[in-house]
C-alpha cells in the first residue's frame, strides 16, 4: 500500500463539511472520465493499427494505404473525442 493510498484509507470522510465531500465527489468523478478517455484511447489506438497496418514494417515506414487508413482513423478518433468531451461538459454543466 502507498502512502497516498493509506492517507486516504485513513481519511474520515464523514468529518468532512458538505462543500469539502462535493469537491471530492467532483474530483472523484472527474478521475474517473479521465480514466475512461484513456481506456477509450489505447483501445481506438489498438483498433486503427489493427485495421491500417496489414503488412510488416521492414523499411520503417509505412505504405501510402496504411499511412491514409491511419491518418482517416486518427481523424474520426479525434471527431469522437471531442463530441465526447463536449458531452461531458454539457453533462457537468446541468
Amino acid at each position: 500500500m502507498n502512502s497516498t493510498t493509506a492517507a486516504i484509507d485513513n481519511l474520515d470522510i464523514e468529518r468532512l463539511n458538505d462543500s469539502d465531500k462535493g469537491e471530492l465527489r467532483q474530483f472523484l468523478q472527474t478521475q474517473q472520465q479521465r480514466s475512461q478517455i484513456q481506456s477509450q484511447t489505447h483501445q481506438l489506438t489498438q483498433i486503427c493499427w489493427t485495421k491500417c497496418v496489414t503488412s510488416n514494417i521492414k523499411s520503417g515506414k509505412l505504405d501510402k494505404n496504411e499511412e491514409g487508413c491511419l491518418a482517416n482513423c486518427v481523424n474520426r478518433f479525434m471527431d469522437l473525442n471531442f463530441l465526447t468531451v463536449k458531452h461531458l461538459n454539457t453533462m457537468r454543466g446541468a
